[in-house]
């Protein structure tokens, strides 16, 4: 295996050089993010695990395991870690902030929620009468304050700007609650200038095109989990990324029944750059540093860039794609542009 970065880190991509990207420890220039694993949970805890008699949920524990795995990461040539994981799912942005500080590793915390099944009772029926879910609208407010604002810490502190927008949708299709969260998650992204990712449900193309009626350019957005077998049979990488979208392969190192094989993932992305898609690629392992309440990924952040890169190398993707897929592609889309003007909101 490699054990040294397949590309140099620094470098510019596109336009806009004065950019910026929102980390946990403040903006930084988008072209110093170096590689970036743009699709990773640091720690992820299912709501209500906190509270369970038998989950020890040790910080310094935790600290100290996930800074071992980004030091790793850092040393075999890594620059930032996105935590794409949103609101309540275990995002601890103080844990963040001194495990960036320790490890020198840039971390992007997301907000967002999704998918329905795993949204608090709150969000789904409010006071009103009857109970309804809540609307587009108000999931928009919600999302851009923790880019304008700061997230939430303890419901009365906001600490740094959220860098990503994130939702996902119920795995047999979504539902109508999802909808109001793809609809307020761009909404968001639109208004705040940031990259939006998705998770889709049953049709990945189905999904994307609700985000897009939204009127968000579709290369601020990475359709995630791209690299699922019934995404490959319906052809959704080639849709989505001749669309302009990002394509997200980000199960790298994973070996289930739902994706396909990394062999088969070097081979997806070698067909991609040679369509002329390589712009649109992104990579990542999806992997959880922490897991509280559930298990683990056995996937690991350093898999791309040990195991993958020469995977692709054998394949005869070169360096300066390899390059473009790892550094120039998630600065692209994680660059914060000029936010659009505010637009009246519909409820949906």
């Amino acid at each position: 295996m490699s054990q040294h970065p397949p590309v140099d880190e620094g470098g510019a991509f596109s336009a806009g050089m004065s950019t910026t990207v929102n980390t946990v420890l403040g903006p930084i220039s988008a072209d110093a993010l170096g590689v970036v694993a743009v699709h990773e949970a640091l720690l992820s805890v299912i709501p209500g695990a906190e509270h369970a008699f038998d989950i020890d949920i040790d910080r310094a524990e935790i600290f100290d395991s996930l800074a071992a795995q980004l030091t790793a990461f850092k040393a075999v040539g890594g620059g930032t870690i996105v935590d794409s994981t949103g609101m309540f799912h275990g995002r601890d942005v103080k844990l963040y902030e001194a495990l960036s500080r320790s490890t020198g590793v840039h971390i992007v915390a997301s907000t967002g929620m999704g998918p329905e099944e795993m949204l608090g009772g709150y969000f789904l029926t409010p006071q009103t009468n009857p109970p309804t879910p809540w609307p587009a609208e108000k999931f928009a407010d919600l999302f851009a304050k923790e880019v304008t604002d700061g997230m939430v810490v303890a419901r009365v502190e906001r600490r740094g700007a959220a860098g990503l927008v994130t939702t996902a949708a119920t795995r047999t299709g979504m539902t109508a609650t999802d909808e109001s969260l793809f609809r307020g998650a761009a909404r968001a992204a639109l208004h705040t200038g940031t990259g939006l990712s998705i998770r889709f449900g049953q049709q990945a193309v189905h999904d994307l095109t609700i985000v897009l009626d939204e009127h968000l350019p579709a290369d601020r957005i990475v359709v995630g989990g791209l690299d699922r077998t019934d995404a490959i049979t319906a052809g959704a990488p080639f849709a989505v990324a001749m669309v302009g979208a990002y394509v997200a392969i980000d199960h790298v190192g994973s070996d289930d029944a739902d994706h396909i094989t990394d062999a088969e993932r070097a081979t997806l992305v070698a067909e991609l750059v040679a369509a002329g898609l390589v712009e649109r690629i992104l990579l990542s392992s999806n992997a959880t540093g922490s897991a509280k309440g559930h298990p683990a990924s056995t996937a690991s952040y350093t898999a791309v860039l040990t195991d993958f890169v020469p995977l692709l190398e054998s394949r005869g993707v070169g360096a300066a794609d390899i390059r473009q897929i790892l550094v120039g592609n998630p600065s692209n889309l994680l660059r914060v542009r000029a936010a659009q003007p505010a637009i009246e909101l519909r409820v949906c």
